[in-house]
């Protein structure tokens, strides 16, 4: 049975005692996980060491950051490694995710380097794909992820691939007004697990989590989940928000 697993993206915000605070709302929210389900939290990397000792006594939530390094080490100020990470307990990381392809050109490339890297160190990446507005327009959003999957993950193995989660981000659908619909989420993560299947089989396919980030909130959230293909969320400004991010959560 595939993990369940809502993942909460900070990006850049909160101060480290809002953090807290919201930490603290969140593991005290009443939140009961199933076997197979998991809650990753993603702040910033200042934090990630009061995370972990905040979450350390709560089974099933996990610690992730948002981006590591495509080097091992040395001379690339500003930039922090996946052995730093490791080093802090670090569960998970995001990489791929469409503002650090956008805003930092990010290359499918580089992601293979930093999965490679990330999964050296013992740490799960969470991949992120999807489409902008004009790719879907033009109906070539199959070809567009099919890329992204092929250009960053095909040189995996099978057995490297049990540590990879996949979210799918239907980039056109966040901030811009439009909204994704249950379907259109369920079709592309059912192409993107057919991708996988016709690579490393149907057991890897069936295997691997594939989570939705198009901005999913607890008014959405349980139709989403209730697709086949979607097994869970990446959530962005909803997990800065206890209630919210506890609603979408118990809405696995």
């Amino acid at each position: 049975m595939r993990k369940k697993i809502v993942a909460g993206n900070w990006k850049m915000n909160l101060t480290l005692a809002q953090g807290e605070q919201l930490v603290n709302d969140i593991v005290s929210a009443g939140i009961k996980l199933a076997e197979g389900q998991e809650v990753v939290i993603a702040p910033p990397f200042p934090y990630l060491a009061r995370v972990k000792q905040l979450i350390r006594n709560y089974p099933g939530i996990y610690l992730a950051a948002q981006n590591c390094a495509g080097e091992k080490s040395g001379a690339f100020t500003g930039e922090v490694s996946a052995e730093m990470l490791a080093s802090v307990g670090v569960d998970y990381v995001i990489l791929g995710h469409s503002e650090r392809r956008e805003y930092f050109s990010e290359t499918n490339a580089q992601l293979a380097k930093k999965i490679d890297l990330a999964l050296a160190n013992g740490i799960k990446p969470i991949f992120c794909c999807g489409e902008p507005l004009e790719i879907r327009k033009a109906e070539t959003q199959n070809e567009f992820v099919a890329r992204q999957l092929e250009e960053s993950l095909y040189h995996l193995d099978a057995a490297a691939l049990k540590n990879i989660v996949i979210a799918y981000e239907p980039i056109w659908a966040i901030g811009t007004g439009l909204t994704a619909s249950a379907q259109q989420a369920q079709d592309m993560h059912a192409f993107i697990r057919s991708r996988i299947a016709e690579k490393f089989g149907r057991e890897a396919a069936l295997g691997i989590t594939i989570l939705y980030g198009g901005s999913a909130k607890p008014s959405n959230a349980g139709e989403l989940f209730a697709s086949a293909d979607v097994d869970g969320g990446l959530i962005g400004g909803a997990s800065l928000v206890a209630a919210d991010f506890a609603a979408i959560i118990k809405s696995l």
